[in-house]
């Protein structure tokens, strides 16, 4: 047996525990809980051969611990995922997206283990679960709760028979992307000795399908837009033209753009009522057309004029967008409101269709054209060197290279057979 600590503390010892031995060795105290920490091994048989084989992992174990790779922590899943989430830097929109995930999915089922104890076998269970039914249910029949405080105030049509609604598969990975950040931020402070989260399987990424409108229904839409409002026909028309996500159009200043050199720099984007910086966080130039130009020469002159009617002078630092005109435009058009106009203006003409589908109207109709990955990917933001648009917009790559094809060869020699 081993003893090597200055208190005369037995680091490790060989047990006989009836036909069996048992290997032991202390691994230090728990740094969060304070408690101790062994870790043990048991070999089957008492005979020459097992007693070699638990001293083998003896060894190995009192190594470990020298080492500093033992599981040095106890600590709760939970308690890991709230010092992970305290010591991260998260955007606002993100951290709190993530806090609804933790308290309603991920705390209730996995909260309680210890984070040495969550494997890739718990977290494959787990998603699959998820997969199957967002509320886990055991597959019996069962009546949802009402949403009334009062059960004896329920009504009928309230309290309905569960049916299984499987978790999509985008939501899953972003679930396993907090718990693998957390098991991984666990590691890096020794609490565990590796990331399950690595090697877990979690539901596979699905393949973009963006859906543009037609170039019709794109006709109608502006045409819409700019019957309804001048200021909002200019945004409609801005969305489709620069592929601007809704957020940078939102947070747009008319200091942002640069009439004579025609360009728009994109370096903000409005978010859940803050302006931070673009989703990508990438600063961008959007070279304008002339027609794109001279609506917003009207629209800059437009917003002068109401200003001056409420006695107030015009700045550069005003936005370009708002829903409140009365107030001038000190406020931002809100990205919900956008979002739900958008969706009403379409339902009235009768296209299925929704505001970021702009965003890969613009896309596809430059790519379609002929316009080279690069130049589309700089245009929409996209980071990666054009991997993402490629992987988005893959059809439409091929399409414009099959383009490519049939000008080359239309410009090559004939030949004579």
């Amino acid at each position: 047996m081993a003893r090597s600590r200055p208190d005369d503390r037995e680091r490790g010892r060989i047990e006989e525990r009836g036909g069996s031995l048992r290997v032991v060795v202390y691994a230090g105290l728990d740094p969060v809980t304070g408690k101790r920490v062994y870790l043990r091994e048991t070999i089957s048989g008492t005979t020459k051969t097992s007693y070699k084989k638990a001293n083998s992992v003896l060894g190995k174990f009192l190594a470990q611990v020298d080492e500093q790779r033992s599981v040095s922590s106890s600590v709760t899943l939970a308690y890991a995922i709230d010092e992970w989430m305290r010591t991260s830097e998260l955007e606002d929109s993100t951290r709190k997206t993530y806090e609804g995930y933790i308290k309603r999915t991920i705390l209730p089922v996995l909260g309680s283990l210890a984070a040495k104890e969550v494997d890739a076998r718990a977290l494959e269970s787990f998603y699959t679960e998820l997969r199957r039914c967002r509320t886990r249910c055991d597959g019996k029949p069962f009546i949802e709760k009402h949403s009334t405080k009062d059960e004896h105030d329920c009504v009928a049509e309230e309290c309905k028979p569960h049916t299984c609604k499987p978790m999509a598969a985008s939501t899953v990975r972003q679930i396993h992307s907090i718990i693998s950040g957390a098991l991984a931020a666990a590691e890096r402070w020794g609490w565990i000795t590796s990331n399950p989260a690595k090697i877990a399987r979690r539901p596979k990424q699905k393949r973009p399908e963006p859906d543009p409108p037609t170039s019709a229904e794109a006709a109608r839409l502006v045409e819409e837009a700019f019957e309804m409002d001048e200021d909002w026909g200019v945004l409609v028309w801005l969305a489709m033209t620069t592929g601007m996500r809704r957020g940078e159009l939102c947070g747009l200043r008319f200091s942002r753009i640069d009439l004579d050199a025609e360009v728009i720099d994109v370096r903000r984007n409005w978010v859940l009522g803050k302006e931070k910086d673009t989703k990508t966080h990438q600063i961008r130039r959007i070279a304008l057309d002339s027609e794109t130009v001279t609506l917003l020469r009207q629209h800059r002159e437009r917003v002068a004029a109401r200003m001056r009617s409420v006695d107030q002078e015009f700045s550069e630092d005003l936005f370009v967008f708002t829903g409140t005109q009365t107030r001038g435009h000190t406020e931002p058009y809100p990205p919900n409101a956008v979002t739900q106009r958008y969706r009403d203006m379409a339902t009235r003409l009768n296209i299925d269709t929704h505001l970021h589908a702009l965003r890969h109207y613009s896309a596809t109709e430059l790519l379609t054209a002929g316009i080279d990955l690069p130049t589309v990917a700089g245009r929409l933001g996209h980071g990666g060197g054009g991997a993402t648009t490629l992987r988005v917009y893959a059809a439409w790559v091929a399409a414009s290279d099959r383009k490519a094809a049939e000008i080359l060869g239309s410009r090559m020699p004939k030949r004579h057979r």
